[in-house]
C-alpha cells in the first residue's frame, strides 16, 4: 500500500470531500466521533493505570503499555476495516468517507475563522471566547494581539497534525496507518502534558507523537511557504524563517509550520505563553517582525491555509499521476 496510485487517488477524493463537507453536525450529534471513542479508551486506561501511588518508573512503564495497546488496537481496527472494505463492491467509497472523517481542513478553517469573527463582532471578549475553543491558553491573559497570534499559531500547527499528518500516514500505510496516527495524536493531546500527573505516564505517547509527526511538520512548513504569495508574503522569507527559527521551538515539529507562517505573514509568533497553572517560555519565531497581530492577520493566515492545502492537493495529484505513468 506504500504510496500506491489507488491510495493516492482515494486520499485525493477524501481531501476534496473534507474540504466541501467537513464534519457534518447532524451526523456527530447522533453518533460519537471516532476521535471521541479514542478519547474514551484513553480515559479508561488513564483511570486504571495512572495511579499516584506508583513510582515514576512504574508510571512510565504503564504509559508505555497504554501506548502499545492504543497502537495495536488502532492498527487492528484499521486492518479490519481495510479487509472489510476490500471485500465490498463500494468499499472505496467507504474508505474515502472514513479517511475524510479524520481530516480537519474544513473544521480548522471554521474554528480559526470564528476567532476573526469573534474579534470583529464581539471585541476582545468575543475573540477570547472563540480562541478558547482551539487553544489551551488562559484566554483572560490574552489581549487582541495575543488572541490573534494564538489563532494563527493554532492554524499553522493544526494544519500539520490535523491535515498533513493524517494524509501522509494514510498514503503511506492506508487505514491502519491513519487510525494509529489519530489514536496516538489524541493520546498526546490528552495525556502528553508536562504536569505532575502526566509527565511520566504520558511520556511515551508524547515522544511517539513527536516521532510520527516529523515528516508532516516538515512538509507543512514547505506547503505554507509555497503558499506565501496568497497572503502577500514571500516564499523566501518563509523559508529563511524556517531555517532560522524552526528548531528553537520546544516541540521538534510545531516550529516548522509556525515559523513558515511567521515568515510568510511577516509576523512575530510563539514566545512565552500562559496556560492554566503554568507558563511556557518559548523563544519567538521571526523575532524582528511586528507582534501586534490583528483580525486582519487571522484572515491572511486563512488564505495561507487554503493555499497550503491546495499545494498539498496538487502534490498528491501529481504523485498519483506519476504512479500511473
Amino acid at each position: 500500500m506504500l504510496l500506491s496510485d489507488t491510495a493516492l487517488w482515494l486520499l485525493l477524493a477524501a481531501l476534496l470531500l473534507d474540504a466541501v463537507i467537513g464534519d457534518p453536525d447532524w451526523l456527530w450529534r447522533r453518533l460519537p466521533h471516532p476521535v471521541v471513542l479514542f478519547g474514551r479508551v484513553i480515559t479508561m486506561l488513564d483511570t486504571r493505570l495512572n495511579r499516584s501511588d506508583r513510582t515514576r518508573a512504574q508510571r512510565r512503564a504503564r504509559g508505555l503499555v497504554t501506548l502499545c495497546l492504543l497502537v495495536a488496537g488502532a492498527g487492528l481496527l484499521g486492518m479490519g476495516l481495510h479487509l472489510l472494505f476490500s471485500a465490498l463492491p463500494f468499499g472505496d467509497v467507504l474508505t474515502v468517507a472514513v479517511t475524510a472523517v479524520f481530516l480537519a481542513q474544513n473544521s480548522l478553517y471554521t474554528h480559526v475563522r470564528a476567532v476573526e469573527k469573534g474579534l470583529s463582532s464581539g471585541g476582545i471578549e468575543g475573540g477570547r471566547k472563540a480562541v478558547s475553543m482551539i487553544v489551551g491558553r488562559d484566554p483572560a491573559r490574552l489581549d487582541e494581539a495575543g488572541v490573534s497570534r494564538a489563532a494563527i499559531e493554532s492554524c499553522a500547527e493544526n494544519f500539520s497534525d490535523g491535515v498533513v499528518a493524517p494524509a501522509f500516514w494514510f498514503a503511506l500505510a492506508g487505514l491502519p496507518g491513519l487510525l494509529i496516527y489519530k489514536a496516538v495524536n489524541t493520546a498526546d493531546s490528552m495525556i502528553g502534558h508536562k504536569t505532575e500527573k502526566y509527565q511520566d505516564f504520558g511520556w511515551a505517547s508524547a515522544r511517539f507523537d513527536d516521532l510520527i509527526n516529523l515528516p508532516a511538520s516538515r512538509l507543512s512548513g514547505l506547503f505554507i511557504a509555497l503558499a506565501a504569495p496568497l497572503a502577500r508574503g514571500s516564499i523566501l522569507a518563509a523559508v529563511k524563517t524556517i531555517a532560522a527559527d524552526a528548531n528553537k521551538h520546544r516541540s521538534p515539529n510545531a516550529g516548522w509550520p509556525e515559523a513558515a507562517m511567521a515568515g510568510a505573514l511577516d509576523l512575530c509568533l510563539a514566545g512565552p505563553r500562559v496556560y492554566p497553572g503554568y507558563t511556557v517560555q518559548d523563544p519567538y519565531m521571526n523575532p524582528s517582525a511586528r507582534r501586534d497581530a490583528t483580525g486582519r492577520d487571522i484572515a491572511r493566515s486563512l488564505r495561507l491555509l487554503i493555499g497550503a492545502w491546495a499545494v498539498m492537493t496538487v502534490t498528491v495529484t501529481g504523485l498519483a499521476l506519476a504512479n500511473i505513468v
